[in-house]
């Protein structure tokens, strides 16, 4: 499955303005990347990927729309998927995109 372009295309006019952004295909979608690090990506399985701070990765699954991503069938902590149908308003869409950017922003540049 190809990522959903129209998705991509919310999530860019969020992050457009984020200085060190940078995009690039990966995991089958586009990524979304501030200096260097993954922050949030329109996923090539549908919905959103987004990284998050790993202390924070079980609350945040507590919201019916997240779930843990997995990559060859190991769940990697600190990294969400997010179905992209239950992402309706554009708040809802910022409010998860920035917590991908915070956590890149903390991170050390690449």
């Amino acid at each position: 499955m190809a990522y959903d372009e129209e998705l991509a295309n919310r999530v860019r006019e969020h992050v457009e303005n984020e200085k060190g952004l940078t995009e690039k295909r990966m995991f089958g979608g586009l990524a979304f990347l501030i200096n260097g690090h993954l922050a949030v990506s329109a996923s090539g399985k549908g919905g959103l990927l987004l990284r998050v701070d790993p202390a924070h990765t079980d609350d945040l699954l507590s919201d019916s729309r997240a779930r843990p991503f997995q990559m060859r069938g190991r769940e990697l902590n600190g990294w969400l998927h997010l179905d992209a149908n239950g992402i309706v308003t554009e708040d809802e869409l910022a409010q998860w995109i920035d917590r991908g950017v915070s956590y890149a922003r903390s991170l050390p540049p690449k």
